[in-house]
């Protein structure tokens, strides 16, 4: 098949763990004797002069990387206008270096989240090819349900938008299909669950260590609400009087970085909390070796790639059931787990881990073997180019605009998907 994947992110411009999903995907379809573009961005803050767009074969995919717009849209201060001028530099390239100056049409689109859901409804309806959507998260998700501010409406709006265009959905976990079915009326039963894969390769074993000192646990993961470590530094003090010393070191970085020095501040275990910022990866993996747990409290959490990540390097699993986390992680086997925002099933939990290390390992030795069995990269590619194969491109209608809550959105009415 040609396949055309439009993603924001994409090596060497990462965000998150999406551009990770989408650069495994594109070089496994690849390596399956797929033909592969994908459509992404330059840096953001760049121009056409200091980085222009680039067309080339990188790893057997073919990646457009398209220069940002002179305009000047700051992402973090004009998200939706941002927004909308990538999409705008995404249809021009798509049209020009696509259908026009190579004519090389795909057999589907590929879109992987809200912010690229103009380019790639347009660039569908024009090659006249089926639509498939991955969702990887959602806004009223991200924030407990509620879309009430203007950002978070609009959000919303583009995500409903791009589900209802969309003739094949794909989402990272059951608890995501059914948070998409839920909000938006896409029929669960045509929503298809493809866990996120991994690169075992790229995460090194070590076995956990045995340490007679006082423990260190590890975060990793952006500094947003949604991640719950507030959870996790209420929990501290109350783990360090049972085990004495514990200390805790957080990799990561967000717009939540100064609530959480208040937050360790306040709780009065700032000394016994390093806030690294971002890491690199052998850094990371480094860190995964040394620390004797990683806890990864969730509140919100459509999949969680971090938690395999963790495994594979044999450090012992501590994490909240929240989303796609409880699917990965099964406790007793493979993790101990609580509830999202529990704190003392947090403390509890690590508390458990720490007092019985022999037993950690062994969780996190069966958390690893059950990695290669259900989360490889060629498993999740050959599952994802059967959706494409599926896709058929139905006929389009008009719809109207969807009628968004102020508060809390309901459980679904399946006469009106989003009812006030």
């Amino acid at each position: 098949m040609k396949i055309l994947l439009v993603s924001w992110e994409y090596p060497p411009v990462v965000v998150g763990g999406l551009g990770r999903h989408v650069h495994h995907l594109a070089t496994e379809l690849a390596a399956a004797g797929h033909e592969v573009v994908v459509l992404t961005r330059r840096p953001s803050g760049t121009d056409a002069l200091t980085h222009p767009t680039v067309d080339a074969m990188v790893e057997g995919v073919r990646v457009i990387a398209v220069a940002e717009d002179p305009p000047e849209f700051d992402f973090g201060q004009d998200m939706m206008a941002w927004t909308l001028a990538m999409g705008h530099s995404f249809i021009r390239a798509g049209l020009r270096l696509l259908a026009g100056e190579r004519s090389w049409t795909p057999d589907v689109v590929h879109a992987h989240d809200w912010l690229v859901a103009h380019p790639s409804i347009a660039l569908a309806e024009f090659f006249d090819v089926p639509l498939v959507s991955t969702i990887h998260a959602t806004e009223a998700g991200r924030h407990s349900g509620w879309v009430s501010g203007p950002t978070n409406r609009q959000v919303h709006s583009v995500e409903w938008w791009l589900v209802t265009e969309s003739d094949s959905l794909i989402t990272c976990s059951a608890s995501m299909r059914d948070e998409v079915n839920r909000l938006f009326g896409y029929d669960a039963g045509d929503i298809t669950v493809i866990h996120n894969g991994i690169d075992v390769r790229t995460w090194p074993f070590a076995p956990s260590p045995r340490t007679s000192g006082p423990a260190e646990l590890l975060f990793a993961g952006r500094l947003e609400y949604e991640k719950g470590v507030q959870d996790l530094l209420a929990a501290l003090p109350r783990i360090r009087r049972s085990h004495p010393g514990t200390t805790l070191t957080i990799a990561g970085d967000g717009t939540q970085r100064d609530w959480l020095l208040d937050l360790a501040r306040k709780h009065r275990v700032a000394k016994a909390v390093n806030f690294l910022g971002a890491v690199g990866h052998e850094d990371l993996v480094a860190l995964m070796h040394r620390c004797d747990a990683i806890v990864l409290p969730s509140r919100y959490e459509p999949f969680g790639i971090v938690a395999l990540e963790a495994a594979a390097t044999g450090i012992p699993l501590v994490v909240s059931t929240a989303g796609g986390l409880g699917e990965a992680v099964q406790e007793p086997d493979t993790g101990l787990t609580f509830e999202p925002a529990d704190v003392a099933g947090l403390t509890a939990a690590v508390r458990a881990t720490l007092s019985d290390p022999d037993a950690a390992a062994q969780r996190a030795i069966r958390a690893r073997a059950r990695l290669t069995e259900e989360f490889s990269w060629a498993e999740v590619a050959e599952r994802t180019a059967a959706v494409y194969l599926a896709a058929k491109r139905r006929v389009r209608h008009p719809v109207g605009r969807p009628d968004i809550p102020l508060r809390p959105l309901p459980e679904r009415d399946p006469g009106n998907p989003v009812e006030s």
